[in-house]
């Protein structure tokens, strides 16, 4: 019989989860080394011991499927693993089973069944086989009209993965937008999509700015020039960088992108 102490011990020799060092001392009928063997046969044990590592490597990629996409980040260790051709695999069969399933978060997507067991039990076995800390750190899951088309693009062969929809369009102008958005780094579509919230925080930008910058000035010509400046700049960033829609199209430099 399995008991909760033995499930302790075990953990606490492989550093794997509860679930897993109690399914592994039943199927060896209790037996620790043979449990112990079990874990380490999986790539569970392997797996657990760079549980805490810092993943902040790894590749963002862009699955589409009929009229739906999604977007995907898996991290790595190190920028070398992320070009490691299991990894580069991995991604891609994380990616297509997701957009291909109903899931729209990642703990759903973790659950995914791939070709080796679920989406959690691929990145197991990848990290023994690799060696390094994996995880799936984000999913999104966008769906469009036949009226709409998506794009996508990746900068720095993935390191950044913009996908878009647009409506009244080609794919083509889909990708620049994309491409504008990868570069730009927009933070919403327009004036419209700001909460209320961030609005008032940019409003108090100026003037917190204004009050550090005069502290030690006392010529009034100086400050308004500088008060000048810094509303206009605090402006040109809100209106101008942090919305998609009136920016100067980056790749035509003097167009502007109206949707």
């Amino acid at each position: 019989m399995v008991t909760a102490q033995m499930v302790n011990e075990l953990r606490t020799m492989t550093g794997a989860g509860m679930m897993d060092c109690k399914k592994a001392l039943t199927e060896t009928n209790g037996d620790m080394d043979a449990a112990v063997e079990y874990l380490r046969d999986k790539g569970i044990a392997k797996a657990a011991k760079k549980a805490g590592r810092i993943a902040a490597e790894g590749l963002a990629n862009v699955y589409i499927s009929g009229n739906k996409a999604a977007i995907i980040e898996v991290n790595s260790e190190t920028d070398f693993v992320s070009k490691n051709e299991n990894f580069v695999a991995m991604v891609d069969e994380i990616g297509n089973a997701i957009v291909k399933s109903d899931v729209t978060n990642l703990e759903d997507a973790l659950k995914i069944a791939t070709s080796e067991g679920t989406v959690e039990e691929l990145i197991v076995a990848r990290t023994a086989t690799i060696g390094e800390k994996l995880s799936l750190r984000r999913i999104e899951v966008r769906t469009k009209t036949d009226e709409e088309v998506f794009g996508s693009y990746l900068h720095m062969g993935g390191k950044i993965a913009v996908l878009t929809v647009v409506k009244g369009a080609n794919e083509e102008v889909a990708r620049d937008v994309a491409m504008q958005a990868a570069a730009m780094k927009p933070e919403y579509l327009n004036e419209e999509s700001v909460p209320a919230d961030r609005v008032e925080k940019e409003k108090k930008i100026p003037a917190h700015s204004f009050k550090i910058a005069t502290t030690k000035l006392n010529t009034v010509v100086i400050i308004i020039i500088l008060f000048s400046f810094i509303l206009f700049h605090s402006i040109i960033r809100f209106y101008i960088l942090l919305f998609i829609i009136p920016q100067l199209f980056k790749k035509y430099l003097k167009k502007q992108i109206f949707l």
